[in-house]
This record gives structure tokens, sequence and C-alpha cells, in this order.
């Protein structure tokens, strides 16, 4: 089960509006790398910072750019699993400290409207072989594609390896692609207009640089028929309604409440609710959190258990995350110097492996880029190639995730409790998603490219 705590909290240490972050670049030192190409990485979350990190290291020049203010905090927690994803978290020198940041994970009862319990999910069902709030999985990946750990964290990050750092430029969004012969001109909400080798969008289900690039949001994003949400239970609100994680269903809607082991010593953390419903496209405006809450409490009028109590709570929550289950099938992933990464190429809301699968998408993107010697048609074209089959298979997760969450039927509910009561269905259930989040063999691309990589453009 995927959990949430508070998902659009930011940073403040890192708090800017279109200027550059805390990650500057510094001056280079000689390297091998005669002439830098700069990237422009539109999003901050999990994919842009873990590519970010993979071109510092093979000498490309990045600049990643976020519309939030910082570092987004809270989030769902996320989960990597299978060989793949553990191999390029290991690649990246992050995964020991995932691991110590990991939430332990947690069982979770389903119960029925009395309270009874009627089946459970083992910890490893949502946290797979390592779980980490996606808040301190942003912050980890973060750090290390900077050049030295910044100064209100302990993480130690590596050294940059090819004397070119990353920088960030929180507050701001694009607001236009224009490719030339040799490059790709944007400009900004805020900053001044800049002229970029490549631009790559990593910035999610409702990617800018897919929209100004490749076309409106609604002709590759389709909703599969669920909303989620979530959000941390606001101060005051009934103490003992955390107390045990617990899900309760009723058909097509689904609510869960519980704390995060990882959270335990922050006082004012008194547990979190995530929901599962099915509806049609709602026609609020996404934007609009207020739209969202009322949205949210008429989906559980009349439910059985404490959901009412439970949902209202969202009306005095600081912060609510809600959105659509939706797919993304783009057909290309590339037009000319632009390119697509994780969710914005590939997303599954929730149950496609979509951490897994951009931490992954961002390490073969960059070593084809490297490989391809600044021929981006050829490594976009290899990248794409390489990695359209596996996340095809992991999306296909994400098709289920609503069915499986909040069944549309009292019948459906009851033969998925079943399922989750019987051992051996469940160890096969666990073992489909090891074998899928596996089946993808990775090349091992060089640490290093000794090679001019291309025009350097003006400053970043």
């Amino acid at each position: 089960m995927t959990r949430t705590t508070t998902p659009h909290h930011t940073d403040k240490a890192l708090e800017t509006r279109g200027t550059y972050g805390a990650c500057e670049r510094r001056e280079p030192t000689p390297t091998p790398v005669a002439r830098a190409r700069t990237v422009l990485i539109s999003g901050a979350s999990i994919a842009g910072p873990a590519l970010a990190h993979w071109l510092a290291r093979y000498g490309y020049r990045p600049t990643v750019v976020e519309s939030a203010p910082a570092l987004r905090g809270g989030g769902f927690a996320v989960d990597f699993r299978g060989a793949a994803h553990l191999a390029v978290l290991q690649k990246m020198g992050v995964l020991e400290e995932i691991r110590r940041r990991r939430t332990g994970g947690s069982s979770m009862t389903f119960i029925d409207a009395r309270g009874n319990h009627v089946a459970a999910l083992p910890p490893e069902f949502a946290g797979g072989d390592v779980e980490i709030l996606r808040s301190e999985l942003s912050r980890v990946l973060y750090d290390h594609s900077c050049p030295t750990p910044t100064p209100h964290d302990d993480t130690t990050a590596p050294a940059a390896v090819a004397g070119t750092t990353t920088a960030y430029l929180f507050g701001d969004s694009l607001t236009s692609l224009t490719e030339t012969a040799d490059g790709v001109h944007v400009t900004f909400e805020h900053a001044p207009p800049r002229t970029f080798d490549l631009v790559i969008g990593a910035d999610g289900l409702h990617s800018t640089v897919r929209r100004l690039a490749f076309g409106p949001e609604e002709d590759f994003v389709s909703h599969l028929g669920y909303y989620v949400a979530g959000w941390d239970l606001p101060h005051g609100a009934a103490p003992d309604l955390a107390a045990h994680a617990v899900g309760y269903n009723e058909p097509g809607r689904l609510v869960t409440v519980g704390r995060v082991p990882r959270r335990a010593g922050d006082p004012s953390y008194g547990g979190e609710a995530f929901c599962v419903f099915a509806s049609e496209r709602l026609g609020h405006d996404r934007r609009d959190p207020q739209a969202q809450r009322e949205a949210l409490v008429q989906a559980y009028e009349g439910a059985g258990w404490r959901t009412t109590e439970l949902v209202g709570t969202v009306r005095d929550a600081d912060d609510l995350y809600f959105d659509a289950i939706s797919r993304v099938d783009a057909p290309t992933w590339s037009r000319g110097r632009i390119a697509l990464l994780g969710d914005a190429a590939y997303g599954a809301t929730v149950g496609g492996m979509g951490t897994g699968s951009a931490i992954v998408g961002a390490y073969v993107l960059a070593g084809e880029l490297a490989l391809a010697a600044g021929d981006h048609r050829r490594a976009f074209a290899r990248y794409e190639q390489k990695l359209r089959p596996y996340v095809s298979r992991c999306q296909e997760g994400g098709r289920g995730t609503g069915a499986f969450l909040a069944p549309l039927t009292q019948e459906a509910i009851a033969a998925r409790n079943s399922a989750l009561n019987d051992p051996a269905a469940l160890t096969a259930m666990l073992q489909e998603g090891q074998d899928i989040s596996a089946d993808i063999s990775l090349d091992d691309y060089p640490s290093l490219v000794h090679h001019d990589t291309g025009s350097d453009r003006n400053g970043s």
C-alpha cells in the first residue's frame, strides 16, 4: 500500500524564486571533457536529480528547473524492488543511504464496518526491498547531484567526477521551447531566456515539457477510473484514528489511516490518511485544493465505519495530494533535441513502479548520451528502444491498482481479501512484482567520457 504524508511542504533551506539554488555550479576544474554540453532538466523530484547526477559524471552541464520554491517535503512513501532497481541505486552510490532512511514499512489490516479484521497486507507488499519517503529520496538524489553536501544535512555526497556540477533553478517554470539548428531556446516565467543543447522533461504526469513540445495532456494521459488522495491528519484530530494501520473498503471506495514509523520522532505528526475511490473524470481545476477537498468529502458521503470522521479531517489539513490514477502513453519519447523521462513519458500514478522506472530510465538515458558522443538522435532512439518494453510491463501494474485497492463490488472485495489471506496467492503476487521489476538487462556504462561532448552554451 502506498502511503502518504503531506505532499507539498517545501524545504525552506533551499527556497528561492527564479534564481539559482543552493547547488550552484562552481568554476569547473580541467577535465578530459573539453567542452561540456548543456542540458536543461525540468523537474526536481526523482527522475530529474537522478539524471543530473549521471550527466554531471559524464561531463555534461545540467541545469534543473523546478516550479516549486524548494524541494518538496512529505509525499508518498515509494519503494524499490528487484535486482535492476537496486543495481542502479548501488551504481549511484545511494543505496546504503536510502537503506538508512528507510521507512521500515508497515503491515496494514483491512477491517469491516465494526472494526473486525478481514485481511492483511504484509510490509513487503507495499515496501518492496526498501521503502523511503518520497521527500527523503528527493533530498538524497539532490545532494548526490551536488558537489558537496548542503550545510543543513549530514549527507555525504560524492565529488563531481568530471569537474562539473548541477545548477538548480527553483520557483520557476518553462513557458516556451523553440528548437533551432544547434540548440533549444527556452523562455521561463521568471529567469531570462537561455539556449541549451538538450532539454529533458522529467516533470511528471502533468509535464510542462510534454505539453510544450509534444502536445496537450489529453493526447497522452488516460484516466483509469479512480482518484487517489492523501494528507497528514491535522492537529487535534482524534488520536485513536491512527493508533493502528487499518483500511476500510466499500464498493469503489477505500480509506486507510496509520502512521509511518520513520516519522515517529516528529512531535507534530499524528498519522496520515490515504484514499482511493472510483469516479469518472472530475471537472474541477486540479490546482484548486478547496475543490479537491469538497470532491473528496462528497465521494465518501454515507460511508460506514469512521470514514466520515476520517475524511472530514481533510478540511483542516495543511496540505492535500489529490490526483487521478492515470497512465501516460507517449508514442515517442523524443522530438529533436527534446526528450521525456519518468512519469512524463511512461507514468502510472500508483502501482506502476514509477519511481524505480524513473531511476532506471535516468541511468539508461544518461549512459546512452555518453556513449553516443553528442549524437542525441542516436542516444534518444537507443534509450527508448532499451527501456520501452521494460516500462510498459511495469505500467501494467498501475492499470489494475484502483480495482485492487477499491474493488467495485462487495464480491470483488471478498475475492481480494481471500487472495490476501492465502499465503500461496500472496507469495505469487509478490513474486510477480519482483520478476517484472528485474526484467531488464542493464549495460555497464563508462564512469567518465574521454571525448568532446559538443559545444558549450551560454553559462549555467
